[in-house]
């Protein structure tokens, strides 16, 4: 199988192609969390001031997206150190846990309270 990926020009990255593409990945998933932001500001300004209709999806999808960068680090850390001896944990699963659903109910908290107000 590795053939048939070398013959259509597909081969591991160096460090600096690594780098650059982790930078980039986190530009965009900066740039994905503003939107989502903004977007979700428009929906709750809209829906208070012009009274349309509340469409939550934004919220949602910021929420979950957070949520999934959150967890995901937290488990590709977990798996990277899992086979160093010398290695202690300062974040233990649950700690990290409790923070990811801190900021996840702030998120829900802010969105009800421009809801609300």
């Amino acid at each position: 199988m590795g053939n048939f990926w070398a013959k259509l020009g597909f081969r591991r990255m160096d460090e600096m192609e690594r780098a650059i593409a982790l930078k980039a990945q986190r530009n965009a998933l900066v740039y994905v969390f503003v939107a989502l932001f903004l977007w979700t500001m428009w929906e709750s300004v809209s829906f208070y001031l012009y009274r349309t209709n509340l469409d939550l999806l934004p919220c949602f999808l910021l929420v979950t997206t957070s949520l999934v960068q959150s967890f995901s680090q937290l488990i590709l850390q977990k798996r990277a150190v899992t086979s160093d001896e010398e290695y202690r944990d300062p974040n233990p699963l649950w700690k990290t846990l409790a923070a990811a659903l801190a900021v996840a109910a702030i998120i829900a908290t802010v969105g009800c309270l421009l809801l609300v107000l």
